[in-house]
């Protein structure tokens, strides 16, 4: 039996994958990213985790994501990558373009008669503009309670009982978390009115949402892809709508087929050579 037939979408906004990082779910993406063909990929920042980057840790799964895109501009298919916190490196080539490749920091399209705002959301991080080292902290630590939540999931299993998340158990009981996701909304609405644009599309804080935000100056369609790391979502547009996408009730995508070696872990030269393979390959 082969692979589903594709499903067509116009555009598609991912973000926070955090490749690199134990957290990320390389596998699952892999089979969404197999399962439609899309005009345009936008990818809105934290893509790859230069902040906890380790050479020691980068499955075959995490380079195969990264295969995948850049096999998709030879299909031309557009690429935007907007720079996130964890890959601000990359801002350094804010306005870089090699054929259907983007890289930029934000992005204004027009869907329809109606302007569409992306970015990635970190500029409204008080952490980010005044204490650097203590989101570096924060995002270390947020990556080792995922890997005890695996742990716990794993074991929740064996017992026959659901899985639970621990990140968001702590982000719903903590006020200030949930003072600050609230804050973040309404600060990128708020803007987005002002500057007239009907959408306002970000990633940073992985709460996957659509919804309409109201303001005494009008109001504005707040979108957000969520992550690759909890939620497992997307933002699709057809071409006349929004919708968020999430991979938990996507059986078709769970059903793609994928290679058992992606597992695998990739040494120096394997991650190197890949690289430059795959550069090469799409020039």
């Amino acid at each position: 039996m082969g692979q589903p037939k594709k499903r067509r979408v116009r555009i598609v906004v991912l973000s926070d994958i955090h490749l690199g990082t134990y957290g990320c779910h390389a596998e699952e993406l892999l089979r969404y990213l197999k399962s439609i063909k899309p005009e345009k990929i936008i990818l809105n920042g934290d893509i790859i985790d230069m902040w906890q980057f380790s050479k020691r840790y980068w499955p075959r799964s995490h380079m195969q994501v990264i295969k995948y895109i850049t096999g998709q501009l030879a299909r031309g298919t557009k690429v935007i990558y907007l720079t996130g916190n964890h890959d601000e490196m990359l801002r350094k080539f804010a306005g870089f373009r090699l054929g259907s490749l983007i890289i930029d920091n934000k992005l204004v399209l027009t869907l329809n008669g109606k302007k569409a705002w992306f970015f990635h959301g970190d500029v409204f991080d008080v952490t980010m503009q005044y204490s650097k080292w203590l989101a570096r902290l924060g995002a270390i630590g947020y990556d080792t309670l995922i890997l005890i939540n695996t742990f716990v999931n794993w074991l929740l299993k064996k017992t026959g009982r659901g899985r639970i998340s621990l990140s968001r158990r702590v982000k719903d009981s903590v006020k200030s978390a949930v003072k600050f996701i609230n804050d973040f909304e309404k600060t990128a609405a708020g803007i987005a009115i002002e500057n007239g644009y009907h959408y306002v599309v970000c990633g940073h804080i992985h709460q996957p949402e659509i919804r309409t935000i109201e303001t005494a100056n009008g109001s504005v369609t707040y979108l957000n892809s969520g992550d690759w790391v909890e939620n497992l979502t997307a933002l699709e547009f057809d071409g006349t709508a929004w919708r968020l996408y999430r991979y938990a009730d996507d059986p078709v995508a769970q059903a793609v087929k994928l290679p058992k070696k992606l597992r695998d872990k990739l040494d120096n030269d394997d991650i190197f050579r890949d690289l430059v393979n795959e550069f090469l390959n799409n020039q």
